[in-house]
């Protein structure tokens, strides 16, 4: 018995450590000007699959990355990165995610990231940002209703 249970104790940490073994990291730019216009995150939309990461990097100084409040799954913390910090954070929950530059909210330096199978409600889609950032989020979510990100 105790080697049938050591047996399903090794396979579950085999499972687990392959889990995290295809997790991927993906990079954003943080920036001042891009294709997009200024005050961007590149890509401004990212689809990931549970487990994979994020590191975002400023490019130049006065720049985070933070979740914006409503715009990430339930029960979800958030997160907020310091001024001119590289962070890396590990989405696990599935969902839509809402970022944005604590500094440049008002200008509109927002992104989204979906998190595995995951639908865009009306309650990601209508909640209340500056008025130079819904612009930049509804062009995203054309571009996802135009099947982006499946």
């Amino acid at each position: 018995m105790k080697t049938l249970s050591m047996i399903a104790v090794a396979l579950v940490v085999s499972l687990l450590a392959g889990a995290s073994a295809g997790a991927e990291t993906f990079k954003v730019e943080m920036r001042n000007r891009g294709e997009r216009g200024s005050m961007v995150f590149e890509p401004d939309f990212l689809a990931l699959k549970p487990g994979d990461s994020i590191k975002f990097i400023a490019t130049h100084k006065s720049h985070n990355a933070a979740s914006i409040d409503g715009m990430v799954p339930e029960g979800y913390a958030g997160f907020k990165g310091k001024i001119n910090e590289e962070i890396e954070v590990t989405f696990d929950q599935p969902g839509f995610y809402g970022i944005k530059c604590s500094p440049h909210f008002g200008m509109g330096m927002v992104m989204l990231v979906k998190v595995g199978e995951a639908e865009l409600t009306d309650t990601i889609r209508t909640v209340g940002v500056p008025a130079r950032a819904r612009p930049r989020f509804d062009e995203i979510f054309a571009r996802i209703d135009a099947g982006e990100g499946k």
